[in-house]
């Protein structure tokens, strides 16, 4: 496959000078979806809004708000002016309830588990998490957007078809890992795909556990419209950034202005 595919006919906008990273804050939440209680991470910039909002998706890893993602994600999306959230679906984290991968290792079955849960009670979590967002006085809720990676780019696809009140999706190697030996979650992305409305951009990288998201999902995306985007980025990048999510925080940046000009141009 081509290192580059682009669906429809959206293409990045011209980079532009960026200004000083602008002074933000990061405050944890707590929220509750289906009784649990569920924590979250909320980053704003300075200044009273409204802001556009964006909620990022974590993948499996069982403790996300450890780890370097959330704050490099808000270190892109702070400074061009959006509030960040990224709430942490139940088992994850701080949030009570059990973890997926847990649940998928005990039951025989896991394949169609798997899509019942992301397609379930973990996108109730997370359109549970983006309603606390839309209640914050300094965000836009006419402005909200949704990314993610792994299991967080099948959730941003899951919520794409949803809609919800969000109006463009990133979802970055979307079902990479599960695709060669999960076919009901493969059926289940391009079902996702045949029917979302709003603005879909779908990313891997070059050496990705699987390309076919982007060739097999991509060609759904393009059925829909013009509005929509794939891009398999070439191998021009360091070894440690080519593989799944592009190595999650290290390798955020070489996605940065890609979504963010195609996140502004859906905000429009």
């Amino acid at each position: 496959m081509a290192s580059l595919i682009v669906v429809a006919s959206w293409h990045p906008a011209p980079a532009t000078p960026q200004a000083p990273p602008a002074a933000f804050s990061k405050e944890r939440v707590t929220f509750k979806s289906d009784g649990l209680t569920l924590v979250g991470f909320l980053f704003k910039p300075d200044g009273p809004g409204p802001f556009p909002g964006l909620v990022w998706n974590h993948g499996s890893e069982k403790n996300p708000g450890t780890m370097r993602q959330f704050d490099a994600v808000a270190a892109i999306f702070v400074p061009a002016g959006y509030v960040v959230f990224a709430p942490m679906r139940r088992g994850h984290g701080d949030s009570e309830g059990p973890y997926i991968m847990d649940q998928l290792r005990r039951r025989e079955g896991a394949a169609p588990l798997l899509v019942r849960l992301m397609e379930g009670e973990h996108l109730d979590d997370q359109l549970t998490g983006q309603a606390y967002l839309k209640r914050q006085p300094y965000v836009d809720p006419q402005r909200l957007v949704v990314a993610g990676c792994s299991f967080g780019g099948i959730q941003t696809l899951l919520a794409a078809e949803r809609g919800a009140g969000y109006r463009a999706a990133v979802a970055i190697s979307p079902g990479a890992q599960s695709w060669s030996f999960n076919v009901p979650l493969r059926e289940r992305l391009v079902a996702a795909a045949r029917k979302t409305e709003i603005p879909v951009f779908l990313i891997q990288p070059p050496q990705d556990a699987s390309l076919e998201p982007a060739r097999v999902v991509g060609a759904e995306l393009e059925r829909r419209g013009k509005q929509n985007a794939v891009k398999v980025y070439p191998p021009d990048m360091p070894q440690d950034e080519q593989g799944h999510c592009f190595g999650g925080a290290r390798g955020m940046h070489v996605w940065a202005q890609d979504v963010l000009a195609f996140f502004a141009g859906a905000l429009r």
